[in-house]
């Protein structure tokens, strides 16, 4: 658990977390967040609106083992029951990290998140070939 929450916390320093209900509610709507992470002892209000966001965002949500407490610490708050994160790359790796721990609960949630990844990858690649080619002049 403690690789995940450190994993977390490097996420919020690289500038790649949403912290707290509103912004998570933000980054979700711009279709920004790409994982929300919700305590394990969060508010029924507070789940029901995280699920609204995951929905209205086509985001994963995934209640992480880990208290408000516990969270708001790895995220420099004294407590936070809900937090996005924004990079897929960092949202792969924390899924993995959370199927290592419980397979049966984050498995699906993991590969999920492994394909968006691989597919980010590829329009990424695409596009840097893509202005390669504008500058040398290619035509299609």
């Amino acid at each position: 658990m403690e690789k995940i929450l450190s994993m977390i916390g490097l996420a919020k320093k690289a500038g790649r977390a949403e912290i707290g209900e509103e912004p998570v509610g933000a980054a979700a709507r711009a279709k920004k967040a790409r994982l929300i992470l919700l305590a394990s002892d969060a508010a029924p209000s507070s789940q029901r609106r995280a699920a609204s966001f995951a929905e209205v965002g086509a985001t994963v949500l995934l209640t992480i083992p880990a208290d408000k407490a516990q969270l708001g610490a790895v995220l420099g708050r004294t407590s936070v029951a809900m937090a996005a994160i924004t990079d897929i790359g960092f949202a792969e790796a924390i899924a993995k990290k959370l199927a290592e721990l419980d397979s049966d609960t984050y498995s699906a949630a993991a590969e999920q998140l492994a394909v968006k990844a691989r597919r980010a990858m590829e329009r990424r690649r695409e596009q840097a070939q893509h202005e390669k080619n504008v500058r040398r002049g290619k035509k299609r």
